[in-house]
């Protein structure tokens, strides 16, 4: 059975396709612009699988191009729909660029699901469409508030997309609704490799304790939360990826209830900035060089995930912990360091 993962040098992108290849069943395909990614990951991608991806270097922007990728690729049996932008700050900035991007690359690839018959869509969705809400943990039924951001609108709307197609095709569709991905592979051989400077916390944290950045920021010290920073919720990339292959097996096996479901991925623990650079500290042994600053704009105050729809239905339940994920990550990163 033929898969094609979108975005697959990215960082999610690359750890679910390590676990795709886990499966001998499974013939793997990528796309990706390389726009934010490198295209050493499919070597790593390979040498923790032992198998390569074939792989297309192209821009899902690029109508024609996509084209040609599914005229050779005809019997694609699913697809995971990682490719996007992703930088909240950045989309505050550039708008313009992530709607265009963002559901342009979305609307081309579902266009040529319904003409090559693509019966099983993976979506990346995000817990950032909650926008600020007033109760928490939020699931799947929580009332969406106004989002903060334009990448976090551009999540809302491709989801009202792939809603709305599928009234006009025989595409079943998950939307996994991620909360905050971090960590590394368990080999230390593969992680989050962001090009230029990094938006996420894990990696400013990783790259401040190897002296690559001299001092990081934590955004927002007057926060309605324990210790005045935001509260997150972060899961392990591993355990994200371990799921993409449960949503796929679910549609695949016509078990889904609705052609269009939504499932939260999250760890359901609510995480300070603070608590997330105190976890890093311990299991590294090493004291961070941080300042507190005003916040950014675009960031909810706390948001952290009820994830139990993912438990019973995909029988899913992630697995590592916070302090796991904080010793991956710094495996990776001085995996780097030495390279």
């Amino acid at each position: 059975m033929k898969i094609l993962i979108t975005g697959i040098t990215g960082y999610i992108g690359s750890h679910t396709a390590i676990e795709i290849l886990k499966s001998p069943k499974l013939e793997l395909i990528g796309i990706d612009n390389l726009s934010n990614s490198n295209v050493a990951s499919l070597d790593r991608i390979e040498q923790i699988s032992g198998r390569k991806p074939k792989f297309y270097e192209i821009d899902l922007c690029d109508k024609e191009a996509l084209a040609n990728v599914f005229e050779k690729e005809k019997d694609i049996a699913g697809i995971i729909h990682f490719a996007a932008l992703k930088a909240v700050g950045e989309s505050v900035e550039q708008p313009l660029r992530y709607y265009h991007n963002n559901l342009e690359s979305l609307v081309n690839l579902l266009t040529f699901c319904k003409e090559y018959k693509v019966n099983n869509f993976i979506f990346s969705s995000s817990c950032s469409l909650y926008g600020n809400v007033s109760q928490l943990p939020v699931n799947e039924d929580t009332p969406l508030s106004e989002t903060e951001s334009p990448y976090a609108h551009t999540k809302l709307v491709g989801e009202k997309i792939l809603r709305a197609f599928t009234e006009e095709a025989d595409t079943k569709i998950c939307a996994l609704r991620y909360f905050n991905p971090v960590g590394a592979h368990e080999s230390g051989l593969n992680g989050e490799l962001p090009i230029g400077k990094p938006n996420n916390l894990v990696p400013v944290i990783t790259q401040t304790a190897s002296g690559m950045i001299s001092k990081m920021t934590v955004f927002g010290t007057d926060y309605p939360t324990r210790d005045g920073s935001c509260v997150r919720d972060y899961i392990h990339v591993t355990d994200i990826a371990e799921a993409h292959v449960k949503a796929l097996n679910y549609l695949v096996e016509d078990d889904n209830s609705d052609q269009f479901e939504v499932f939260n991925l999250g760890s359901g623990k609510g995480v300070t900035v603070i608590e997330a650079i105190e976890a890093f500290e311990k299991v590294s042994g090493l004291k961070l060089n941080y300042e507190l600053g005003p916040p950014r704009p675009g960031d909810v105050a706390a948001i952290y995930s009820d994830s139990s729809k993912a438990e019973s239905v995909l029988e899913w339940v992630p697995k590592r912990d916070l302090e796991n994920m904080m010793s991956t990550a710094w495996k990776w990163q001085q995996m780097l360091n030495e390279s």
